[in-house]
């Protein structure tokens, strides 16, 4: 009996750390933003599958947010609200611009009546943009993954559910650039963007989420009236940086129950 009882203190504690299920609920007056790449099956040994959220969960995840209430915005719709913004608002992103993007995820988010902000690289194809993090991350993963070709992205924005923006030129890292060159993926990403796809773009995503003071400054200088990074969490207060704004990671390694727990404070668990 007292190695069950050990037992069951040691699981309730791993239960309790992962999934930080006592943590109270940021209030639902602070919308969500939520962070994805693909909505694509998961490859054995692949190593970015926490980049790939089956359909069928996405699908799941979907029909959560419908049924208990939560209403969907790009984030250009949403910062427009100001002080109209109502409780359980949600942002849908995508970053890089994977052409399951298209497949996968547009018929469901037509399904479910939902929108999405897609923050797309301009210069995406044949790139693998992981080593540029990671030396060691050259297995070219990323670089064979399909990605939206440019009738797929008018596609997408002829759906009337997609919001563009960018997320640079090349997907670099930024501490590697000097501001010459940040401005440049900055600047002309957001140009070639509106010229070829005739639409405005106002919104940016920080490569990696690698960034500082600076290039806040630099992303107002060329235009951006907002950015997001990979901060995992929700943004409280009365005041908030939308050049800065964090979101929640969604993971395709997340159950439902991790995925409704990010919902209510961000994070999955205790620190992530």
């Amino acid at each position: 009996m007292m190695l069950l009882a050990i037992l069951a203190v040691v699981l309730l504690a791993w239960f309790s750390f992962r999934y930080a299920w006592w943590r109270p609920p940021v209030p639902y007056r602070y919308p969500r933003i939520l962070m994805y790449h693909m909505i694509s099956e998961p490859r054995p040994g692949a190593r970015f599958n926490g980049l790939r959220v089956s359909p069928v969960k996405f699908e799941r995840q979907l029909r959560w947010l419908r049924e208990n209430g939560w209403r969907s915005f790009t984030l250009s719709e949403l910062l427009a609200l100001g002080d109209d913004m109502p409780e359980k608002a949600v942002v849908l992103t995508f970053d890089d611009g994977y052409a399951d993007n298209l497949r996968n995820a547009l018929p469901l988010l037509e399904q479910y009546d939902f929108r999405a902000t897609l923050y797309l690289v301009v210069d995406r194809h044949d790139r693998d943009w992981s080593a540029s993090k990671k030396a060691h991350h050259d297995s070219g993963e990323l670089g064979r993954e399909a990605k939206l070709t440019d009738a797929e992205v008018e596609t997408l924005l002829a759906s009337g559910r997609i919001e563009l923006a960018s997320h640079t030129l090349t997907h670099p890292n930024f501490s590697t650039l000097g501001t010459a060159e940040k401005q440049h993926e900055l600047t002309a990403s957001r140009q070639q963007l509106e010229e070829r796809f005739n639409t405005p773009v106002t919104g940016f995503a920080y490569p990696f989420g690698i960034f500082d003071a600076a290039d806040v400054e630099l992303a107002r200088a060329a235009g951006y009236s907002s950015a997001v990074t990979t901060e995992a969490g929700i943004d409280t207060g009365d005041v908030v940086d939308t050049l800065r704004l964090k979101r929640v990671k969604i993971s395709g390694k997340d159950s439902l129950l991790a995925f409704i727990l990010r919902m209510r404070g961000g994070l999955r668990g205790l620190t992530k």
